[in-house]
């Protein structure tokens, strides 16, 4: 009695260990993808969109991740492969340096210019 109540617990901490499995792929693919830009459609993740590009990047993503690579590496890999286009949000680099930062240059402007005319009147 006690090596079936043995065998059952084996089976249920693998069928556990199996989906959890799955689960944390499915979560890792779906919050990549929100990440990455569908090139056919118009500012559309490739999780929202249902194309055909979409569902090989899905594809390839999927596979990605089984094969044991982190997020980094697939997002260099789709990188290499695609551009950086296909990021939401672009990498830190020399290349990238006044779209990073122009918003605070335009803050920066906006205050001297509004302190200036404040000081006028």
């Amino acid at each position: 009695m006690k090596l079936i109540s043995f065998f059952k617990f084996f089976f249920l901490l693998f069928f556990s260990l199996i989906t959890n499995a799955s689960d944390t792929i499915d979560h890792k693919v779906k919050k990549l993808t929100l990440e990455l830009r569908c090139m056919t459609c118009q500012n559309q993740s490739v999780y929202d969109s249902d194309s055909d590009y979409a569902n090989d990047i899905k594809v390839i993503v999927r596979k990605k991740f089984e094969d044991g690579l982190t997020e980094i590496e697939i997002k260099q890999f789709l990188t290499k492969r695609y551009g950086e286009y296909i990021l939401f949000k672009p990498y830190f680099s020399s290349k990238n340096l006044v779209l990073w930062l122009f918003p605070f240059v335009l803050i920066i402007v906006s205050l001297f210019i509004f302190l200036r005319n404040l000081k006028k009147n």
